[in-house]
């Protein structure tokens, strides 16, 4: 099923390799910016050197400048992306629905066909765009908190791995318990 749903990205692919890129880049600039304000209490204020505080400022700044840049850009490809990948995946299906037989007509009734092209793409929609950007931003912070936690204090690292575990296992369990009623809400639809 993955393939055929990748297969819709067609002149998209660009913008749905960039969005990772950019939301790699983005995450990168925002793990910076609170070890430059540390280099600005350790270099700038305890040496009382206002020239180091304003040079590492001024990096913070353009640091700051390009995390909103990167930003910007992966929530513009990711809309590119998913929006045209629901365009692609529409017209896929309305070629498809086009070739059925008169018994596949009888069988799947017209507001059924309509929430498929409808709702159903825009939930699929939703969920590509998700997984380029939420998907590939929260593990790719989690790990460099991780990396610099590690850094900074390894002791104080042990209990938020602790904690990263507690809440995997929280949100394990939340998404057990919401599926049941995910696919309940779709035969919803269905109706």
């Amino acid at each position: 099923m993955f393939k055929t749903l990748l297969k819709q990205i067609g002149d998209y692919r660009k913008d749905a390799i960039l969005t990772p890129v950019f939301v790699i880049l983005e995450v990168v600039m925002e793990v910076i910016i609170p070890l430059m304000m540390a280099a600005i209490i350790d270099y700038g204020l305890s040496e009382q050197s206002l020239k180091m505080v304003c040079l590492i400022g001024a990096a913070m700044i353009v640091m700051a400048g390009l995390a909103l840049f990167f930003g910007v850009e992966s929530g513009k490809t990711a809309s590119s992306a998913s929006s045209g990948f629901a365009m692609n995946l529409r017209q896929a299906m309305y070629e498809k629905i086009q070739i059925f037989s008169f018994s596949n007509i009888d069988k799947f009734s017209t507001a059924g066909l309509v929430t498929r092209m409808t709702t159903d793409v825009m939930n699929v929609q939703q969920a590509f765009q998700m997984s380029i950007c939420i998907c590939v931003r929260a593990p790719i912070m989690l790990v460099s908190a991780m990396v610099m936690t590690f850094l900074i204090h390894p002791r104080f690292a042990l209990i938020f791995l602790v904690v990263i575990i507690v809440l995997a296992a929280v949100l394990a369990l939340i998404s057990s318990k919401a599926n049941p009623i995910l696919r309940r809400v779709f035969h919803e639809y269905d109706n």
